[in-house]
């Protein structure tokens, strides 16, 4: 099948649309629906699952959700992938990468070969089409900047480099080689690329695998390069103060990202690391590093001088706000929960939409790691919440959740079949992987069921 591709002409024309369209509620005809504050439920009710998910279209086409009345666009379909149609496709690994461009005008979505596919995005018609992605020695996720609408920064895994993509004229540029600031070993990758919202400083870690990375790498435009080697409690570069880092910790990485004030790094320890208290924050102009001791379980997602996750207490949603150079201080998301009927699910949580105050809205999916192995059976609900996509409100005054849509993903075909979301720099939409409750058949020479990437609209 022959694929139409969008050319860089219709991104850069489609970021003067209409960034507020209307809808049959008055409010949104009032223009008062949309981020920070929305029009989608906040009750506490119970809202099952139907007897079947929604009938889908092939890409493009959009449901409306049963309950939650949002509306969902299905973005690929078994043949959207150029290289192999019928593979499954998929939102990022991780929710807290930037996968949509500055104005909602362009995102990618990830396929199983280890690559990424751009899109470009009509907010106002809420139609995507594939764009042209170039061919770079990228990993699959790349972070869009949070000033340009068309750069894209990632990863070079052959040179083990920075680099940045301009979809405006086509040019790749190096931004930084780690290799000129640290001596790089032989099996050393590099991974997790972050960027601060003024596209000043990037961080990505280097190692030779996942869980066994060693190095926390810091590259500043005006400064030079920084870096924390987590195993030996070292740090040097060209500035800031060199020497030990104030922590007894040692320990390998699994995950690290960077605060959207580029002050502070957040990493979790590898699986061979030490027990016990979870994950550590870097303040990286400074020797000074904190660790988690309580409120720390699950995934986390930064702002940027905040960070929001789990406290593992009482509910899979009670959620904590630490800041960044205070761990110890823990403020409630969520109040008055309700004890949890069936069993704890997971969350995934998406806060490319943050303000510099930290106060605008987080976003989430959830998933339940029992829901029914059997195709179009409904998926399990116990309370509010349950295997939906919310967004929770942060500047504390009233603490609402709204709530949008089911995901219809039984997270049962694999880690790439959990929804893990992605909210738009704007707050206007949240990009998702389902598997549509084993509904979209299965890749060539298959056993699990196909994943597909949807959007679901936030208002």
């Amino acid at each position: 099948m022959k694929l139409s591709f969008c050319p860089i002409a219709l991104l850069l024309a489609s970021l003067a649309v209409a960034q507020n369209p209307s809808d049959s509620p008055a409010q949104a005809r009032e223009g008062t629906c949309g981020p920070p504050s929305y029009c989608a439920r906040t009750d506490r009710r119970l809202e099952t699952y139907p007897e079947q998910p929604p009938a889908l279209g092939p890409a493009g086409s959009i449901i409306v959700d049963p309950n939650f009345g949002s509306r969902i666009l299905r973005v690929t379909d078994a043949n959207s992938d150029p290289v192999q149609p019928g593979r499954s496709l998929f939102s990022p690994s991780s929710a807290e990468q930037t996968a949509w461009n500055k104005n909602s005008t362009m995102f990618y979505v990830t396929t199983s070969g280890g690559t990424f596919l751009l899109y470009a995005f009509d907010p106002t018609k809420m139609a995507a089409r594939q764009a042209k992605t170039p061919r770079l020695p990228w990993g699959p996720e790349p972070q869009f900047s949070f000033s340009q609408p068309n750069i894209l920064y990632g990863l070079n895994g052959r040179a083990v480099t920075f680099e940045q993509y301009d979809a405006a004229n086509g040019r790749v540029t190096e931004v930084n080689s780690p290799a000129k600031c640290i001596k790089l070993a032989a099996d050393d990758k590099i991974s997790g690329i972050t960027v601060s919202a003024d596209d000043n400083r990037f961080m990505a870690m280097l190692g030779p695998r996942q869980d066994d990375f060693r190095i926390l790498y810091v590259y500043d435009r005006k400064l030079g390069c920084r870096w924390y080697n987590t195993q030996t409690g070292e740090i040097g570069g060209d500035w800031g103060p060199k020497g030990t880092v104030s922590i007894p910790d040692r320990f390998p990485m699994h995950n690290a990202r960077m605060a959207k004030s580029g002050k502070f790094l957040y990493t979790t320890r590898g699986v061979a690391g030490p027990p016990g208290r979870r994950w550590i924050v870097w303040e990286i102009d400074t020797l000074n590093a904190g660790v988690c001791t309580k409120a720390c379980s699950g995934h986390h997602v930064l702002g940027y001088s905040h960070i929001i996750g789990p406290a593992g207490m009482n509910h899979p949603l009670d959620l904590s706000v630490k800041p960044l150079d205070n761990l110890d201080s823990t403020t409630p998301l969520i109040k008055d929960l309700s004890p949890v009927k069936g069993s704890w699910y997971d969350s995934h949580f998406s806060w490319s939409n943050v303000s510099p105050d930290d106060s605008e809205p987080v976003c989430f999916s959830t998933y339940q790691p029992k829901n029914p192995e059997n195709p179009v059976a409904p998926l399990l609900v116990a309370g509010p919440w349950e295997n939906e996509i919310d967004c929770a409100e942060t500047d504390g005054r009233t603490l609402k959740v709204w709530r949008f849509a089911h995901t219809y993903s039984t997270a049962r075909n694999g880690f790439w079949s959990t929804p893990r979301g992605n909210v738009s720099q704007d707050g206007r939409f949240f990009m998702f992987t389902s598997d549509w409750q084993d509904q979209l058949g299965k890749p060539p020479n298959g056993s699990q069921y196909r994943t597909d990437v949807f959007i679901v609209e936030l208002r």
